[in-house]
């Protein structure tokens, strides 16, 4: 999909295309162009060199979560316990997932914002939910 073209170099980058094309399942909530684009001008630029692949990598696993997760679910989870919903990523961090007029927020350890723009698009392996905002790990 071309909305997602800056996410598939940055997975190339950091080699992590054999393992998000594995057995999963997984969600991913994939930022969009658009969402990279918000980054400090650079910042994409440098993740992309090879002696930022370690951070690349962690910036792009805590975007992972381990399960197949589908909107209705998510929102599902967040109502069942009190409107938010905390997933451990790939990367070992958490994200707090909650619901903002009617729409899927997720909240960084930072406390920065995403909101999914686009949810279930359907992947082999899990299902992917696009988002406004790249989220950062600590």
């Amino acid at each position: 999909n071309e909305n997602f073209s800056t996410l598939v170099a940055a997975v190339q980058a950091a080699e992590l295309v054999e393992t998000l094309s594995g057995t999963g399942p997984f969600t991913v909530f994939a930022p969009t162009n658009d969402a990279f684009a918000k980054l400090p001008d650079g910042t994409v630029e440098n993740l992309l060199k090879p002696e930022s692949k370690d951070a690349l990598t962690g910036i792009l696993t805590y975007h992972v979560v381990s399960g197949k997760f589908e909107a209705s679910a998510v929102i599902d989870a967040i109502n069942t316990n009190d409107g938010k919903f905390t997933v451990e990523t790939a990367q070992g961090g958490s994200i707090a997932l909650s619901l903002k007029d009617g729409k899927v927020m997720l909240t960084d350890t930072k406390g920065g914002t995403a909101t999914v723009v686009i949810a279930d698009v359907a992947a082999s392996n899990g299902v992917i939910h696009a988002l406004d905002t790249v989220i950062m790990p600590e």
